[in-house]
């Protein structure tokens, strides 16, 4: 046996161990940077080590310092966990190697991302000649669809952003709501766009349609792009697609959806009503990692109109090997990329199209049991309306309901972080995994009866 085989055999080993731990293990980390970095060794050996042994050492220093992410007990942020085909898919995608740029190269990654991106859309109920790109996350996902929408408006004003750079054209208005994602401000600034106009939310963080109106109407003819939600981050909430985008459709803006979780709402038939009218936008852009549960790096960028994002993404090379109509590369920022669309596929031919339904019904299913459980905790408030798969509470005030944070994370039986909503400290629950069970909602939320009775 080589040095690879044994290499990989060990660490097959120990993510076999380290996988069949999760049902049990304390899901907060137990060691800290400081511990960890110790156990690696700051100090670069003199000369070579045999790559098991490094194996051993990094599994062996690391793991009391790995949260247990993929557990079916972690509701922190929205992290889902990795469906068994799509986990195996990607050790694939390592041991093959492949650098996913261009069809000619490597048509068996090629193949992979057009039949994933084409069940994709079908699932999502978008227009089936859009195109699919295959980014890092939703943020980058957000900044594709951005850049050729910006590109977009430009053009129809008569300006060429490639050529020409922003300076000296028109200046561009990104309107959202109030409560829109942080992503979306970071993607704006990457693309020199600045601060986006803010339009007034309800109490669940959906966009007002009248208010929208408004603020169209003082802009003038302005090239515009207006940026709508599928989920918000504390509610779950959908913005009212149908009344918003015909607003926007009216100002002649580019209509951005970010659904980094919640667009795959549309794959359900009991949850696709939240995303009515969604199909009418120019651009959509949601995480494989998150609710379809395939492993990081892997958001998606969807563009209605093929030739916007080749035109904002697009490159050439002499040395480049390119098809003439389109390669994986023209859809996405990145020249060197991991065949992420390898792990899409495996998972959505793992599940079929009632496995994706059901695993988005299972989740929202979860949320709502969360919701029930916490409403029966005296002196506890859930805040919001649970409609898809995020869940907000308080417990009477701000420092009741941090008390009951920390006691929860010390005690280790699951992971649930807090934030600020309209002013007040929640406890914030997000359920994306898809291997939580009944039994692990039923032991969170003993735990967080524990932890409201001690605080």
């Amino acid at each position: 046996m080589d040095a690879r085989e044994t290499a990989l055999r060990q660490a097959y080993a120990h993510a076999v161990r380290w996988l069949a731990s999760l049902s049990d293990r304390r899901v907060p980390a137990r060691a800290s940077v400081d511990e960890i970095v110790s156990a690696l060794g700051v100090e670069l050996p003199d000369g070579p080590s045999a790559p098991a042994d490094v194996v051993d050492l990094l599994v062996t220093a690391c793991e009391p310092g790995l949260t247990a992410f993929p557990s079916g007990r972690f509701y922190g942020f929205v992290v889902g966990g990795t469906e068994p085909a799509a986990l195996a898919a990607d050790w694939l995608v390592s041991a093959w190697d492949q650098n996913c740029v261009m069809r000619t190269v490597s048509p068996a990654y090629t193949a992979a991302e057009d039949i994933a991106g084409a069940w994709l859309l079908d699932l999502l109920g978008l227009p089936g000649d859009s195109a699919v790109g295959f980014t890092t996350g939703a943020t980058m996902a957000n900044f594709t669809c951005l850049a050729a929408g910006r590109d977009a408006v430009l053009r129809r004003a008569g300006w060429n952003v490639a050529r020409d750079g922003l300076a000296g054209g028109p200046a561009v208005r990104v309107i959202v709501g109030e409560d829109r994602h942080m992503a979306i401000d970071l993607a704006l600034r990457y693309l020199g766009l600045g601060r986006p106009e803010l339009v007034k939310a309800d109490d669940q963080g959906r966009i007002e349609p009248e208010a929208l109106r408004h603020t169209l109407a003082a802009g003038g003819q302005s090239p515009t792009i207006v940026i709508l939600q599928a989920g918000d981050i504390h509610s779950g909430a959908f913005d009212p697609f149908v009344e918003t985008i015909r607003a926007a459709r009216e100002a002649d803006a580019w209509v951005h959806i970010d659904g980094a979780f919640g667009l795959w709402a549309a794959a359900s038939p009991n949850y696709a009503h939240l995303t009515a009218g969604c199909t009418y936008a120019d651009s959509w852009a949601t995480d494989a990692h998150k609710t379809l549960n395939v492993p990081y790096d892997c958001g998606l960028a969807i563009v209605r109109d093929p030739f916007a994002v080749r035109a904002a993404m697009g490159l050439r090379g002499d040395y480049l090997i390119q098809a003439e109509h389109g390669d994986p590369v023209d859809k996405v920022p990145e020249l060197s990329r991991r065949g992420r669309a390898f792990t899409v596929w495996a998972a959505l031919r793992s599940l079929g199209r009632s496995g994706v339904a059901d695993l988005v019904d299972r989740l929202c299913r979860h949320a709502s049991a969360f919701a029930a459980g916490i409403a029966e905790i005296d002196g506890a408030t859930v805040l919001n309306e649970v409609v898809f798969t995020q869940v907000c509470a308080e417990f009477g005030n701000d420092e009741r309901t941090e008390q009951v944070l920390t006691r929860l994370l010390d005690d280790g039986t699951t992971w649930i972080s807090g934030s600020t909503w309209h002013g007040r400290r929640v406890m914030r629950i997000s359920v994306s995994n898809w291997s939580t069970t009944d039994d692990d909602v039923a032991r969170a939320l003993d735990a967080i009866r524990r932890a409201s009775t001690s605080a």
